[in-house]
């Protein structure tokens, strides 16, 4: 307070002796007219109105008008005036002098005013942008009253929600709203602030539905910084709530879509094997076919898809496992060409009309990886290799070191794969349109592929050109 009344002052005896500088200036030095004296005295007027505020300037005026009045209006060195122009001449000075102090005084109130209000559109951009970087809407409502008040320096700020009747708060120990106060605001729709208290209290409008209140403490925008505050907030809260539901939707959506696809492929799959050995029995048992070959050709028949069948289920509990991650990996280090080698065993039969060529360099590093896995990844690799490959056509194992990961390739000369295929072939239950009716398949074997290689850290990819065949290209980290 003592510091104030100081500076006060100081100020008053600073103006108090520009007026008199201006008078010893031209009544010492410099003799000129009185227009010249009264014009002086209006710019340091201008000046002290615009460097001090207005009650220094009209202080200046009155002590102006005396001065000018008692040295520069004759009779000289009293308070009289002979002339009655002279008091016309006077009054004209000191109204000049209070009318621009007081004009001075608003336009730099206005400027103050607009280069706050540039100041809070600038806050509120940033604050905008602050929001966009939270996508889900519990950590948007957590990190809302921190982005206030570091984008506008409150004290504390809080935020209630209607629908979850829960308020979320800045780490801020200030005063804190009390859920009955924000829940009134929020049904109530009114924005009550105290300046005082420094505090304020203003719907969340989502256009005329409120969908909550913020409360703020200290250092308080304008009302209509605090109006567009509200509104921002509430779009960015329905914006992503409605993005949580809508994902939510689609996921729904994509789980419907997957069942069937589920129940059509694997219906499809397992009727075919089911109808083959159910003709067989019946044949068998209806006496008619009495040709040993022809019995044991139907044999055969019973046996190679109840063979196909026990696969199908078994690619459907492989693809559930993985999918739920039940899948528990014995991760040792092992050299791909021992698990190429099996692989190319367990796929003889596969294998048996399409010559197989392996290259692989000689110092081939370890990988770390559960051999039975991997030793599957390379099963459906080659069977597909040889479903979509005109007989006699050769099929290609290469591998190669590349940074820290082992790249192992399958190649095949078949009908290749479009663009349009190649982006969605390792999804569950797809199959290419090209080749969905000529080989038969349930689209589950490069999904379990995938699946298989992303919990070993690694990923699966292919290159493929129409006519010219397909490279399917997986990759394993090096073991250390």
């Amino acid at each position: 307070m003592n510091q104030r009344w100081l500076l006060q002052f100081l100020r008053y005896l600073f103006v108090t002796a520009l007026v008199g500088c201006i008078v010893v200036v031209y009544l010492k030095w410099t003799h000129v007219n009185p227009t010249t004296v009264a014009l002086t005295f209006l710019l340091g007027i201008l000046f002290v109105a615009n460097r001090l505020g207005l009650r220094y300037s009209v202080y200046m005026s009155l002590l102006a008008a005396i001065a000018f009045n008692l040295f520069f209006l004759p009779p000289i060195g009293t308070l009289t005036i002979s002339d009655s122009q002279n008091w016309v001449a006077l009054v004209a000075f000191l109204t000049a002098g209070v009318l621009a102090s007081h004009l001075s005084e608003r336009v730099k109130q206005e400027a103050r005013g607009a280069d706050r209000r540039r100041q809070e559109v600038e806050r509120l951009y940033e604050f905008s942008q602050k929001m966009l970087t939270s996508d889900r809407a519990i950590d948007l409502l957590n990190n809302i009253p921190g982005y206030i008040s570091s984008t506008f320096h409150n004290e504390s700020v809080d935020i209630y929600l209607l629908e979850r009747d829960q308020i979320y708060r800045s780490l801020s120990e200030t005063r804190k709203f009390k859920k009955e106060e924000l829940y009134e605001a929020a049904v109530r729709g009114e924005v009550r602030c105290n300046g005082e208290e420094d505090f304020c209290v203003a719907p969340l409008l989502l256009g005329l539905h409120s969908i909550g209140a913020m409360g703020i403490v200290g250092n308080l925008p304008s009302r209509e910084t605090i109006d567009a505050l509200g509104s921002l907030i509430a779009i960015a809260i329905e914006r992503s709530i409605t993005a949580e539901r809508l994902a939510r939707t689609e996921a729904s959506q994509e789980n419907e879509r997957l069942r069937t696809a589920l129940l059509d492929s694997v219906t499809h799959e397992l009727r075919t094997p089911l109808t083959a050995i159910t003709a067989s029995i019946t044949s068998l048992r209806s006496g008619t076919i009495l040709d040993p070959e022809a019995r044991e050709e139907m044999l055969e028949v019973i046996d190679e898809e109840s063979a196909r069948l026990n696969r199908l289920i078994g690619q459907a509990v492989e693809m559930a496992q993985l999918d739920a991650q039940q899948v528990q990996l014995e991760l040792e280090p092992k050299q791909m060409r021992d698990v190429i080698r099996d692989a190319l065993d367990e796929c003889e039969a596969i294998l048996m009309e399409h010559p197989v060529e392996v290259r692989l360099p000689p110092n081939i590093p370890p990988v770390r990886m559960d051999i039975n896995w991997i030793r599957k990844v390379l099963h459906h690799l080659l069977e597909n290799a040889a479903k979509y490959s005109d007989e006699g056509k050769p099929i290609i194992i290469s591998a190669e070191v590349r940074d820290s990961s082992l790249l192992t390739s399958v190649a095949d000369r078949g009908a290749g794969i479009d663009d349009f295929d190649k982006a969605l072939i390792f999804d569950k239950f797809y199959r290419g349109q090209s080749q969905r009716y000529r080989v038969q398949g349930t689209g589950m074997g490069l999904a379990i592929v995938r699946a298989i290689l992303e919990a070993h850290g690694g990923k699966v990819d292919v290159t493929s050109q129409r006519g010219l065949g397909s490279v399917f290209t997986f990759s394993l980290p090096i073991a250390e």
